[in-house]
């Protein structure tokens, strides 16, 4: 299978499309919109992509691009990321005085930044690509913060392993398919849905009221503006299923309140793994 990604080899995209697909042929792209663009014209098979990392956030571009494309997501993984400092083979770190990383990243090891006031940081458009750069250009004084795995994809060297702030540090991926390739297993006990409201009162709280007759659970709910609409938003929630039934009968449950709604995709809920992979 062909996937796409967005960044370079070696990056956490990466690593979770191998994750998901152990045999998958990567196919990276530089932006999210090429990424998508290569799915929806058939150059690839599908799409990994990240949508949410539990300390930064969303990837609201990620959300827009779902919305606005004939996808839907399958499968989805968790995984766990770990930054290194990264730095050619010989380079000792007091030597570093720039940092490159993409701006995700660099925000995720402020303290340890903040720590070595030495090392100037630079935002990059990928982990891995900084690591691909750094060993181009063999810059003694530079470093990247990245995967083990772009280390060794590269042939560089971890100065300093385990360099993030905050341990707990998870994003999750989405692997992504044409809507007309999209087979989803009968057995999902996730929906992701994506929602426009009519613009009277109470409009939202009716609209969730029926998930909770339903007994439906919203692990997540999430807005973005609708583009050309100033104060007009797309609500986007995440909700957990007994059967593929529930998750149709929601959809139909809010077509009553709403002036859209698109199903983004129905999988199974991954599960944060311990340490040996349990």
């Amino acid at each position: 299978m062909r996937i796409a990604i967005q960044g370079e080899p070696g990056s956490f995209s990466h690593e979770a499309a191998m994750k998901l697909v152990t045999d998958a042929v990567i196919v990276p792209f530089s932006l999210s919109a090429e990424v998508f663009a290569a799915l929806t014209s058939g150059k690839v098979d599908a799409a990994v992509i990240p949508i949410e990392n539990s300390l930064a956030g969303p990837v609201s571009e990620h959300y827009d691009l779902l919305l606005t494309q004939d996808v839907k997501v399958v499968r989805e993984t968790l995984l766990r990321i770990r930054h290194n400092l990264i730095a050619i083979s010989g380079t000792s770190a007091g030597e570093i005085d720039r940092v490159f990383s993409h701006p995700v990243a660099l925000a995720q090891c402020r303290r340890f930044l903040a720590e070595h006031p030495r090392m100037e940081s630079y935002a990059f458009y990928d982990t891995a690509g900084s690591v691909k750069q750094l060993v181009e250009l063999r810059d003694r004084h530079a470093a990247a913060i990245a995967s083990e795995a772009a280390a060794h994809f590269y042939g560089a060297h971890i100065l300093i392993a385990d360099i993030e702030d905050n341990p707990e540090n998870y994003t999750r991926f989405f692997l992504v398919k044409r809507t007309a390739d999209a087979v989803f297993d009968p057995e999902s006990n996730k929906i992701s849905l994506a929602f426009s409201l009519e613009n009277r009162p109470g409009s939202l709280v009716a609209a969730l009221m029926e998930f909770s007759s339903l007994g439906t659970n919203l692990t997540k709910i999430e807005s973005r503006p609708v583009h050309g609409k100033p104060w007009e938003y797309i609500f986007y929630v995440d909700c957990q299923i007994h059967s593929s039934e529930e998750g149709t009968r929601a959809i139909q449950a809010l077509s009553t309140h709403c002036a859209m709604v698109k199903e983004l995709g129905r999988y199974h809920e991954a599960r944060i793994e311990n340490e040996t992979g349990s």
